[in-house]
């Protein structure tokens, strides 16, 4: 039987859920980076041939403790769904002569080298500047277009961005920042093979973006996402994912599968997606490319991974469009013959829709709720009034125990300050917008009281 290294750490799919199917294509061996998240303990003894949590002398050269664990298993194939790992992967299995990323993996994960290698192909993209100290920062919005968006060169979830309007404001936005990407270690969402890497930024112009010109209804957000996949070298794109507008500065606030667009309109989306992704040069990997909708048919590319996007992204596309992409991408990594899809899928070709929403502190305008809450599912399910037909739940992995204070919204912190991840099947996109909106703004009045005073 065919053996694979999986290594775990926090971010990308829930790890309940990767590990069920990578568990159906063959033995899988466990190399815990992070701590299990309890829901997922028991389940992962059942399901794994074995499970090293290593020590910390261990993890300093990661890339070696991961060639040696893979070497020791026999695997056939190594796997990693978490942003922090993929370039330590994508190195062992070069060491390994096993399928993956490929060298060129690092390009998608520094945003500064993403950025540089897109600019000298001539990729539509905000202009940006890197940064390593406060007088780079200084230097760089000295000639950028404010507003600027400073942001961790090696983040993930938004975590450390800051919005700088105007040129006093750049010493407070660096100190934060710089702040958050250490809290943020301290919690295990940080680069875990790059040494220094949270002390990596850039800025950038923000880019002016429109939804109304792009989609029928509103209510979406002015972005979207390109999930696919790279098979030896060849981009497939699977479908794109649609957001509800960002929570300041740009914290992400939901998801949907399929995004409502016009099929004119992803064509032209895939097709700069396709540019993006092919410029960096990746091997055998997931995708997952932002790209930000402008007036008159503008596009940016924010930001490519080389792996599958998180949160709920991946069980989404298998419940819409029937397509277990960790299966199928584990089938690969193995050799074996996998149909991947000829174009990304249409929300015509998709079997209803899902969406999964981050349940912060703010209401619809952003702004934060007037009291603490506490966070109580049961309560959610019973009060909120979805539509007919839709189906609400709460991802376990992703959400805080009923009964515990709903986070104070950090706008620093990001999705680091999520009280739980809400998943919504229903039946169209639109009835997803919907019923999130709905959702959003039921929150604050319907969850049980905490404490009374006010957030700051």
């Amino acid at each position: 039987m065919s053996k694979v290294l999986f290594v775990y750490a926090k971010g990308g799919p829930p790890l309940g859920y990767a590990l069920s199917r990578v568990a159906a294509r063959s033995a899988v061996h466990l190399l815990a980076l992070s701590a299990l998240p309890p829901t997922v303990a028991a389940s992962a003894d059942r399901l794994c041939a074995s499970v090293l949590s290593p020590s910390e002398a261990e993890r300093q050269d990661l890339v070696s403790l991961i060639v040696s664990r893979a070497q020791a298993v026999g695997a056939d194939a190594v796997v990693t769904f978490s942003e922090y790992a993929v370039v330590a992967v994508a190195e062992a299995c070069e060491k390994l002569g096993l399928a993956g990323a490929g060298g060129s993996c690092a390009l998608a994960r520094d945003k500064r080298m993403m950025r540089r290698t897109w600019q000298d192909q001539g990729i539509s993209q905000p202009r940006f500047r890197p940064v390593a100290t406060e007088q780079d920062l200084h230097d760089a919005a000295a000639t950028l277009r404010f507003p600027l968006l400073l942001k961790a060169a090696w983040s993930a979830g938004s975590t450390a961005h800051r919005i700088i309007r105007r040129a006093d404001e750049v010493p407070a936005a660096w100190e934060r920042a710089r702040e958050v990407m250490a809290e943020s270690a301290q919690l295990g969402y940080a680069e875990l093979h790059v040494a220094g890497a949270g002390a990596d930024f850039l800025v950038e112009e923000i880019v002016q973006g429109t939804a109304s010109e792009w989609f029928d209804q509103e209510g979406w957000g002015d972005y979207v996402s390109v999930e696919g996949v790279v098979v030896d070298g060849d981009f497939r794109p699977v479908c794109l994912s649609g957001r509800m507008p960002t929570v300041e500065p740009f914290t992400e606030r939901a998801g949907i599968t399929p995004a409502a667009l016009p099929h004119d309109a992803q064509r032209r989306i895939v097709a700069l997606a396709r540019d993006a992704v092919d410029a960096l040069g990746l091997r055998n990997c997931g995708t997952h490319t932002e790209i930000k909708l402008g007036a008159d048919g503008r596009m940016w590319v924010i930001e490519t991974a080389a792996r599958f996007g998180g949160a709920m992204t991946v069980p989404q596309i298998e419940e819409v469009f029937g397509l277990d992409l960790i299966g199928m991408l584990t089938d690969h990594l193995l050799g074996r013959p996998v149909s991947w899809p000829a174009e990304a899928r249409t929300p015509q070709e998709a079997d209803g829709a899902a969406g999964s929403l981050v349940v912060l502190a703010v209401d619809g305008e952003g702004d934060a709720w007037p009291d603490r809450r506490i966070w109580d599912f049961p309560t959610v399910r019973e009060a909120v009034p979805v539509s007919a037909g839709s189906r609400l739940s709460v991802v376990d992995e992703n959400s805080l125990p009923d009964g515990t204070p709903v986070p104070v919204y950090d706008p620093a912190a990001g999705a680091n300050t999520m009280a739980a991840l809400c998943l919504l099947s229903a039946a169209d996109p639109e009835t997803v917008i919907r019923d999130f909106w709905t959702l959003v703004d039921a929150l604050p009045k319907v969850l049980p009281h905490g404490t009374t005073e006010a957030q700051s």
